[in-house]
């Protein structure tokens, strides 16, 4: 890619990161409630005027978002203020950003590894049977949400046949094994969402591709079905499946907030939660900020990818 397509991406970084941290800093600002009270409960009143003070509470809004603009530039995330103790944000987010991170790679890599197999099987199989099974299942995935997903597959496989843990989460260092079982219900929920998803859009996409003239051109020379279908057909066909698996990241954040939540994993999305339910005004920012940066950084990354599957949108660069 080259350097005026990574200017663009720059820009889009900088502009998608003061959009979306100044809204969110607005709508903190609407929120009832005040954080004074709930770092200082039972204190004096003077004390959390005194607090306020300190943490520039009673500036107006655009001075406090440019104060914490100009901290987060040069790497300062603010503080967590709780009851007489106060942590570093980049302390906690380098704490639970890994946490987070790992639940949404095995949800994108779960979902991908069993839609795609799925997506072209229910093509290739067009109005058969196992396609309107594969698309009832799809349908009912589609349907039920994934909090309500997490909660039965605890149920099931955690609390009645003990499988797995229902909660807890086990650090890769303290086990793989036990790791791997600790994040399996967490990302099954995560992924199964997605699954259906994905497996809807590579159909639709391989059925039209394996209509096209290039591929009717390659059955006429002889080619073996199972090349036909995995060379040439999947590749154009997952341009939008990838398209729409970095899109997806946003939406694997918001669930990946609920599903900290129902498995107790110390994840950033718990971490935001707690933020925001203490009013944390400059934690939010922070915590929002950094999804942001990794949201359009992991969109740049599908960029570069296009010009793996499509040689024609690198020489278009």
């Amino acid at each position: 890619m080259r350097a005026r397509a990574w200017a663009r991406k720059a820009l889009s970084l900088l502009l998608v990161l003061f959009l979306v941290t100044g809204f969110t800093s607005l709508l903190v600002s609407m929120l009832p409630g005040d954080v004074a009270e709930t770092v200082i409960p039972f204190g004096d009143e003077r004390d959390r005027e005194q607090l306020r003070a300190d943490l520039g509470l009673d500036d107006p809004l655009p001075a406090q978002y440019g104060r914490w603009l100009g901290g987060f530039l040069t790497g300062d995330l603010g503080h967590f203020y709780r009851q007489g103790n106060v942590s570093d944000v980049s302390d906690r987010v380098a704490d639970t950003a890994p946490v987070s991170l790992l639940l949404m790679l095995y949800a994108q890599v779960l979902g991908l590894v069993i839609a795609v197999p799925l997506g072209v099987l229910s093509a290739v199989r067009e109005g058969s049977l196992i396609d309107r099974a594969l698309s009832t299942v799809a349908y009912a995935l589609l349907a039920v949400p994934n909090f309500v997903l997490a909660l039965v597959l605890a149920s099931i496989f955690g609390v009645t046949l003990r499988w797995v843990p229902p909660t807890g989460y086990v650090p890769p260092g303290d086990g793989l094994a036990d790791h791997l079982r600790s994040m399996a219900l967490p990302a099954v929920s995560l992924a199964l969402g997605q699954v259906a998803i994905y497996m809807r859009l590579l159909r639709a996409d391989m059925i039209a591709t394996l209509r096209s003239d290039f591929i009717l051109a390659a059955r006429a020379k002889g080619l073996k079905p199972r090349r036909v279908l995995w060379s040439h057909a999947l590749r154009p066909s997952s341009f939008t499946l990838l398209t729409l698996a970095g899109l997806n990241v946003g939406s694997l954040i918001g669930g990946a907030l609920i599903i900290e939540n129902v498995f107790g994993l110390d994840g950033l999305g718990l971490l935001l939660y707690t933020a925001i339910t203490e009013r944390q005004v400059v934690a939010i920012q922070s915590i929002v900020a950094v999804i942001a940066v990794g949201y359009v950084l992991v969109n740049a990354g599908v960029d570069l990818l296009y010009s793996v599957i499509d040689p024609r949108v690198r020489h278009a660069d």
